[in-house]
């Protein structure tokens, strides 16, 4: 073979060779291209969620529950974390927050303000977001230290006695506290409310007087009667009672305004004999709630949930949050599960301790604190209050509403208590669960709920350093960061069943049922489980 024959042999091998390859390649081209469209629909690991909602309020009073800009949210895991949330772990339900139309606040509700007024300061207190959604309130049987005078429902000429009740009547009430109360409920009809008496009336009591003294234990069911008949007179105004109370602080015998001592043997006879029977078979159920006193004193109610013929009437403690910490409340329900727990009495005021504001203290101390010591409601001391703290007869010189009127005017201006009221209930709705959520620096203190409304979470952070400090927030596939301002409250927001969808910085809130607002600025005031 010579030259030629040897490069047209190789020439002929190579063509085969690129045949066969084109032929290879045209065959799985097409398999190629179907792996290649299939990856492009791998859906990620880590779906994007949507961004985080955020309402700021500073001790400074700079911003007020103030809306923010949203968080974007991080679906990288190997970010630090400050506060997991895990919303499996629940607690509590939340029935919701208030505050006492005492006398003095129906007062001033019904003589300072006309009835524009009135209407539009009732709708923002009570009314659903951009209002502060407030559900709950407490009233007095008969006179406290914030009326006008000293009064019970069936007061009688010395020496005079009406076991029947046949003098009963709440005539003290008709112009003032029942028109407010029912002005309420047209703002908001789910209103709840937990009524409590400063004394029985004078005949009953050792001392026969208003002021001081213990109830006399021949008069111990009539005093049981005395409180059924005025959930009976008030229901025939269409003021249904949502709890009741057997005495406010029976631990303390105030010397200026009407009270009385009643020890905790006595508050268990009556439960146990007279009012819990009497309240049993009733509908709709009006709860016992024992207690009604400070935190500092938790063997006071555990002596009576520890006579179980009255522990099956109780529903429930009340607290106060004038001595002591809300841990009392912890201990009681480690002791008792089944038994509730509830804020009834917590004022504010211009006292020295007040010097810089209380915006802090009652979001982190009482309304933080207590909800993740079980609490399912927190109320307010006055509702409303004059420039004077007033008017009142006796006791409190300086306690402040949750907002002041003015009297002269019927100018309103919302106290720090109002800024830490909202930070909870225009977003933690009634039926919200407790849920858990870790804390791990004593001076950032968090709780956290999920709306059953919507599933929404919520959670409430209070930074108490002198200094911003930045928190790593995670809740499954929600991962964000922020940088807390010095001395300042947070509630964050999220939905974290809505994968993508961006929040809308623009619409209003639909109904009651939603939390928070889409407003920006200033827009407050402008507008069970066993752990």
């Amino acid at each position: 073979m010579d030259e030629r024959d040897g490069v047209s042999g190789w020439m002929a091998i190579a063509a085969v060779a690129l045949i066969s390859l084109l032929a290879l390649v045209a065959l799985y081209a097409p398999r190629r291209e179907r792996f290649a469209v299939e990856a492009k629909v791998i859906p990620a690991p880590h779906p994007v969620t949507a961004p985080v909602r955020l309402w700021l309020s500073t001790a400074d009073r700079r911003l007020r529950v103030a809306r923010q800009p949203d968080i974007e949210t991080s679906a990288h895991e190997s970010l630090p974390t400050d506060v997991v949330i895990d919303i499996g772990k629940k607690y509590q339900s939340i029935v919701g927050f208030g505050a006492a139309l005492t006398d003095s606040s129906a007062w001033l509700l019904q003589n300072k303000l006309n009835e524009r007024q009135r209407g539009a300061l009732l709708q923002e207190l009570f009314g659903p977001p951009p209002g502060l959604n407030l559900n709950m309130t407490r009233l007095t049987i008969g006179a406290s230290d914030f009326s006008l005078q000293h009064y019970t429902l069936d007061d009688l000429p010395a020496g005079e006695a009406d076991p029947q009740l046949l003098h009963f009547n709440v005539a003290s009430n008709l112009r003032d506290v029942i028109p407010s109360v029912r002005e309420i409920l047209s703002v908001n009809p789910q209103l709840r409310i937990i009524a409590s008496p400063w004394s029985a009336p004078a005949w009953m009591k050792t001392s026969a007087n208003l002021i001081g003294g213990e109830l006399l234990p021949q008069f111990e069911s009539a005093y049981a009667d005395y409180l059924v008949k005025y959930l009976d007179t008030y229901r025939g105004y269409g003021i249904p009672i949502f709890a009741l109370t057997l005495q406010n602080e029976p631990g303390f015998v105030p010397v200026t305004y009407p009270g009385m001592e009643m020890p905790a043997a006595t508050r268990a006879r009556i439960i146990a004999q007279y009012l819990g029977p009497a309240l049993a078979s009733r509908k709709p159920k009006t709860r016992i709630l024992g207690w009604d006193h400070n935190w500092d004193a938790p063997e006071q109610p555990l002596g009576v949930l520890a006579d179980p013929d009255a522990a099956r009437y109780v529903d429930g403690i009340a607290w106060h949050c004038y001595s002591g910490t809300s841990s009392a409340q912890s201990d009681v329900h480690r002791a008792y599960p089944g038994k509730d727990a509830y804020i009834t009495e917590c004022s504010g005021g211009d006292w020295e301790s007040a010097r810089n504001g209380e915006l802090m203290w009652f979001a982190r101390d009482l309304l933080l604190a207590g909800l993740r010591h079980w609490a399912r409601g927190v109320v307010y001391w006055n509702l409303v209050l004059d420039e004077q703290h007033g008017p009142h007869f006796g006791g409190c010189d300086l306690c402040k509403g949750v907002v002041t009127i003015d009297s002269r005017t019927g100018e309103v201006s919302r106290n720090d208590e109002y800024y830490a009221f909202a930070h909870f209930s225009r977003f933690v709705l009634p039926g919200a669960v407790r849920v858990g959520s870790g804390e791990t620096d004593k001076e950032i203190n968090n709780v956290a709920f999920q709306n059953a409304s919507d599933g929404s979470v919520v959670l409430v952070m209070v930074n108490s350093h002198a200094d911003a400090r930045r928190v790593f927030v995670t809740q499954d596939q929600t991962r964000f960061q922020y940088t807390l301002p010095p001395q300042s409250v947070a509630t964050f927001v999220w939905d974290p069943d809505q994968a993508g969808e961006p929040a809308d910085a623009t619409s209003s809130p639909p109904a009651r049922k939603t939390p928070g607002t889409a407003a920006t600025g200033d827009a407050i005031g402008e507008r069970k489980v066993v752990e």
